[in-house]
């Protein structure tokens, strides 16, 4: 009795087991490119009140457009309760290729279940197949392209190399949107680029266009200087916009035509790809017959020149300040050649900018180099020019920079022998040869000679460290130079590291705006380094692609490409995300620059 007892309760058990499910379903294990599916993730049961931390998988391959939607559903056949919870996400094929979606989990009654993976193709789509399932889900994307959309606009169409032309983009809507993301930066081959500062937040305006009200803002805009001629390119910048539709009834049926008024129409986000035009430009070369020593200046620019003494003596420094103001890509100016008289020493000048980005690039750039006379005289620097092309005359000028004096006396250092007196201070006393003392009772015993003193050693060696210390550098500084990945490397790190520094002094002040431009920076020029990238070709999805052939985790790359999303698109944040959301990212940002560092020699 007691042995059927126990076999009908174990039945029973496993009966209640066996009874719940968590299972996975898909609307189409095979898909086009470009379509919707549906992934649903089912559980079965009794007593689904029991469920709790349902997790579902990442869709990293996919375009989340929906989800999770959450829905209930119960019977009661003959007494029996059955009930079901589903969970249930919109997504959208990206690209060609197999690919598998993880299990999800749930917890029930203290078990955690699990559905299997499940594999879904992407095929090539027809553009007839893509626009017919659209249909057929009330959803009709070519009236979201004619109503949301990007355009850019370049200042000029034509221009000489050199010359700045300025790239405004415009996001122009009349739907209900939020947030955009990035999908794809703009990329300027062939040009040298500069980020003009828009306001953190986004201020739309309203536009008649075509005869239709938009509301319109600018979202991006790039000064960009040609360094090459011919007919260029600037490719376009694409946003993922969240956009809320309204799904309409496809139905004969009277009683649908009723509820497809606005009022009952059921709503869904959809995520809409929004595209840039192309801007094609043609870029004339520099007209020929420019001056001599015109090293691609392209602007309008005064220079002045200035020593900071007239008068000096041999061997002390005389700085050399030339400042170049005006207007054009203050960055690439160089300092003109200065012919220095004989018996000058010149050093590597000190480098400063200060740009204005507010429109059109302007500024000034000063070099401060240190001169050193040795001969003692009245000299001359003769006078010099600084030439550049000036694009809205379509002619070279030439500032001339007036010549400069410096009278440079006898200095006060002379060579002493090792007695601390100079020769003439050393006469010969009332006879050429002195006397042999035959006592040594007046002789006191004198101090213990110079040699024998361990300063005198340390004294003697100090020089032969120096010397040697001054070698190992210039060995080390010449093959920096030499190996310009090498130089781009290492003055990478070290710009990334100050960059951090800063951004940390900006998260510490709150200035939220000033402290994500700074760590967008530090990330880009780390990467154009470490990467070897030149900074015109610099995009996010070039990056990730170098990573990824060099075998970076796929998790880091995206961790990567959210950090720099965020950092790009704050302005589009109607608030502010808070002093938590910066230390987060100032951290992410510290961990992503050193786990590259040492993952990537």
């Amino acid at each position: 009795m007691k042995t059927l007892f126990f076999s009908l309760l174990m039945l029973l058990l496993s009966a209640a087991l066996t009874a719940q499910s968590f299972e996975v379903n898909v609307s189409s294990s095979k898909v086009a490119e470009g379509d919707r599916f549906e992934v649903s993730f089912v559980f079965s049961g009794s007593d689904i009140n029991s469920l709790s931390s349902f997790k579902a998988p990442e869709f990293r391959d996919f375009n989340l457009l929906s989800g999770p939607n959450q829905s209930t559903s119960m019977q009661i056949i003959n007494g029996a309760v059955s009930a079901s919870r589903t969970y249930s996400y919109y997504l959208q094929a990206r690209t060609i290729g197999k690919y598998t979606i993880g299990p999800a989990f749930v917890t029930f009654k203290g078990t955690t279940l699990k559905t299997d993976p499940v594999q879904i193709e992407v095929v090539k789509g027809t553009p007839q197949a893509k626009q017919r399932q659209q249909e057929e889900q009330g959803i009709n994307m070519n009236e979201i392209a004619e109503n949301l959309f990007i355009r850019a606009y370049a200042d000029k169409s034509t221009l000489y190399q050199g010359e700045q032309v300025t790239i405004t983009y415009k996001l122009y809507t009349r739907l209900n949107i939020a947030s955009p993301q990035i999908s794809k930066l703009p990329a300027y081959p062939g040009f040298w680029s500069e980020e003009i500062p828009l306001p953190a937040n986004i201020n739309f305006t309203r536009e008649n266009l075509d005869g239709k009200l938009f509301n319109v803002a600018v979202i991006k805009r790039a000064a960009l200087f040609p360094t090459q001629s011919g007919n260029l390119t600037v490719t376009a910048f694409e946003l993922e916009i969240p956009v809320a539709v309204q799904k309409k009834r496809r139905s004969s049926n009277p009683f649908d035509d009723f509820f497809n008024d606005p009022f009952f129409q059921p709503t869904e986000t959809v995520k809409f790809n929004a595209k840039s035009n192309t801007v094609r430009l043609s870029v004339l070369p520099l007209p020929g017959g420019a001056p001599e020593g015109f090293t691609g200046a392209v602007g309008s620019f005064n220079v002045t020149a200035s020593i900071d003494k007239i008068k000096t003596k041999q061997n002390e420094a005389v700085t050399l300040k030339v400042e170049i103001a005006g207007k054009g890509n203050i960055e690439l100016l160089q300092l003109p050649e200065f012919k220095l008289p004989a018996g000058f020493e010149k050093y590597d000048p000190k480098v400063k900018s200060d740009v204005n980005k507010s429109g059109e690039i302007s500024g000034k750039k000063t070099f401060e180099s240190l001169i050193i006379p040795r001969e003692q005289g009245t000299f001359e620097i003769p006078e010099t020019g600084f030439s550049y092309f000036d694009p809205r005359k379509k002619a070279y000028a030439t500032v001339t920079i007036p010549a400069m004096k410096i009278e440079v006396e006898k200095g006060d250092a002379e060579f002493t022998s090792g007695t601390g007196l100079s020769k003439e201070q050393i006469k010969l006393l009332q006879q050429d040869i002195r006397y042999i003392k035959t006592s040594v009772n007046d002789i006191n015993e004198g101090e213990s000679p110079l040699i024998a003193k361990p300063f005198f050693w340390f004294l003697s060696v100090l020089p032969l460290l120096g010397l040697t210390g001054l070698v190992i550098y210039k060995k080390k500084e010449e093959k920096l130079n030499s190996n310009a990945a090498l130089l781009r490397l290492t003055r990478a790190r070290g710009i990334a590291k100050k960059k951090l520094k800063s951004a940390g002094k900006l998260l510490a002040a709150g200035k939220e705006k000033e402290f994500y431009e700074e760590i967008s920076d530090a990330l880009q020029k780390f990467l154009e380094g470490k990467l070897q990238y030149d900074r015109a070709d610099f995009t996010l999805d070039g990056v990730i692609e170098r990573l990824t052939a060099r075998d970076y985790p796929a998790e880091k790359t995206e961790a990567l490409r959210e950090v720099i999303e965020l950092c790009e698109f704050k302005r589009f944040a109607p608030a502010t995300m808070g002093k938590g959301k910066m230390e987060e990212v100032y951290e992410k940002a510290n961990e992503l620059i050193a786990g590259i560092e040492e993952r990537i020699k």
